[in-house]
């Protein structure tokens, strides 16, 4: 099969198009013939040699699929081939075929192309576990997202206003993405290059703070991330792109009966995986089949133009998520 692979660990210039062998599902799983697929941070980290896969999925980068079902694996009864699918993968998903967990899957709405669907499961499950399964947002409370135009960012900014409609909602970014991130429906949009964020967010919540912070950058922002959050509120870590130490008040945190949350999601055992699927499924996937949420495309890239979707995702140039066309 035509996969994406690697020459060597390095800039986006290692990645080139070539031959694999193409996987044949196990217990429990179903081999998929990928239409599209998306490019995530942890691609470009895993392009670099430093995010291995998990210990027995693929070595190819991709960690969505987005396609139709070409074999059912032994123990899959409640798939069909030729099935529209979309899930998640620990990795394989840069190539013509690739191998998912059937628990992992969701069926493709018909309102959705498949452009469109593999913008979903790396960035809207992450966003959906992070802000609500873990933040425990609910209506009416207050959520500091960090991250302008990203996929996950942009995707969490969607489903707040979806979910949580009273809530309010407070992003960072940069200063060319702050239009569009108030466009998208956040509350407060604070440009992190020349403004405080964490005076911003306590003089907009008189000095308060907010229920839930999603952060991806980790040991930079720890300290104005505690004094932007509230008495009992939540700071859900999904990324260290700060740094990966920084010192902690604990005895204020304890005071303040804060919670300091770490999450990924690519390692997460199988089960629990699953369990994040169908929630997210039960919840989220009727709002996409409705178009109450729209899918945020910045640019669709055929597969063998990968090298430079990787070097748009580094530029940070893009808001919404970048699609990789296999077909």
């Amino acid at each position: 099969m035509k996969a994406v692979l690697l020459s060597e660990f390095g800039g986006a210039e290692v990645l080139r198009i070539g031959e694999a062998e193409r996987p044949v599902p196990g217990n429990g799983q179903v081999l998929v013939e990928v239409a599209a697929t998306s490019v995530n941070r942890p691609d470009i980290v895993q392009r670099e040699g430093k995010y291995p896969p998990p210990k027995g999925d693929s070595e190819l980068l991709g960690l969505e699929v987005v396609g139709t079902i070409w074999e059912l694996g032994p123990g899959v009864d409640h798939w069909s081939v030729g099935d529209r699918v979309m899930g998640l993968v620990g990795g394989g998903g840069y190539a013509e075929y690739a191998v998912a967990y059937a628990d992992h899957l969701m069926r493709i709405p018909d309102s959705l192309s498949f452009e469109e669907a593999a913008c979903i499961c790396e960035a809207y499950i992450t966003a959906y576990l992070n802000v609500f399964m873990l933040g425990g947002l609910e209506d009416g409370d207050s959520v500091l997202l960090h991250g302008g135009g990203g996929g996950v960012n942009t995707a969490a900014v969607q489903l707040c206003r979806a979910l949580t409609p009273a809530a309010k909602v407070l992003v960072t970014a940069s200063p060319g993405k702050l239009e569009q991130v108030a466009a998208l429906g956040a509350d407060l949009v604070i440009n992190y290059r020349s403004q405080d964020f964490a005076e911003e967010v306590r003089r907009v919540t008189d000095r308060r703070g907010v229920r839930v912070i999603l952060d991806h950058i980790g040991a930079a922002y720890l300290a104005s991330n505690m004094k932007s959050l509230a008495v009992g509120g939540r700071l859900v870590i999904i990324g260290v792109t700060g740094g990966i130490k920084a010192e902690l008040n604990l005895a204020l945190m304890m005071v303040k009966r804060q919670q300091v949350i770490g999450s990924v999601l690519r390692s997460r055992p199988v089960p629990e995986k699953a369990a994040i699927v169908a929630a997210f499924s039960h919840r989220v996937l009727p709002l996409l089949a409705e178009r109450k949420v729209v899918p945020l495309i910045h640019k669709v890239y055929r597969l063998d133009e990968v090298a430079q979707a990787h070097r748009d995702m580094e530029a940070s140039a893009h808001f919404g998520k970048i699609v990789l066309s296999v077909v």
